[in-house]
């Protein structure tokens, strides 16, 4: 059984070979980056900030959170993401996202996991950031919620799909300052009335494709706060790195 598996693996491969998730290339797998788009993406790798996952410079120290975080402690304990947002990476997202490229969900989840393994460690439900209906209509999947179905199936913690609802439509955030992305999504989500007491001294993955100010993760997390949740946790595929330039 095992060699006609491999057999058929094979076979598979020679009529759809394994190309690069972003330049096409031919590589040695499905899932996968070419070297030259490995080294571009730009991976986010420790040390970084225990509480907003943002990458030092250099090595402060165990345990030194970084001075935004200090000066405006976030309502979630802690968020990480795979990769910065930058030109190779925002290619990766917005297939992903708006050409409903699937093929690279199963290696977008098996980084996830990789980055965001000690916020998932003890958790007790994963989440993902939702949409709207009208959204969700037009774009036919929530890309997020794509994710932590696949996340939960890789890390056993246990996938709550409908868990936030987003009963507001908001203005998309592309172009927005930090200040006008959180009067845009304030009072957007809310928690499930039926689901409440799920919740209740629970650890909570909210799960999201890209963290650009943290308006909309931040939105989640006071929601879910509120409804007595211990601790809500952020893992993202990729986030904006306040410094660097990047925008969306």
């Amino acid at each position: 059984m095992q060699a006609a598996r491999g057999l058929a693996g094979r076979l598979a491969d020679l009529a759809l070979p394994p190309l690069c998730l972003s330049c096409g290339k031919g590589v040695e797998a499905h899932g996968a980056l070419c070297g030259a788009c490995w080294a571009a993406v730009g991976f986010i790798e420790a040390p970084v900030c225990p509480v907003s996952g943002v990458p030092f410079p250099y090595d402060p120290g165990p345990g030194i959170v970084s001075a935004a975080a200090l000066a405006s402690p976030p309502p979630y304990a802690a968020a990480r993401a795979v990769m910065r947002y930058g030109d190779e990476s925002a290619k990766l997202v917005h297939r992903f996202k708006y050409a409903d490229r699937m093929e690279a969900a199963p290696a977008f989840a098996r980084w996830m996991v990789r980055a965001g393994a000690e916020l998932l460690e003890g958790a007790d439900f994963i989440a993902p950031v939702p949409l709207h209906r009208r959204r969700l209509f037009s774009r036919r999947f929530n890309q997020s919620a794509e994710l932590a179905r696949r996340i939960s199936g890789l890390s056993g913690v246990a996938f709550v799909p409908d868990l936030l609802e987003r009963v507001r439509a908001t203005r998309p955030q592309v172009g927005l300052s930090g200040d006008a992305r959180r009067r845009n999504v304030a009072g957007a989500f809310r928690l499930r009335a039926a689901l409440r007491e799920l919740v209740r001294d629970r650890i909570v993955v909210v799960v999201d494709d890209v963290m650009t100010t943290g308006a909309t993760v931040e939105a989640c997390a006071r929601v879910l706060k509120a409804a007595g949740t211990r601790e809500v946790r952020v893992l993202c595929l990729a986030r904006v790195v306040p410094g660097e330039g990047a925008t969306i």
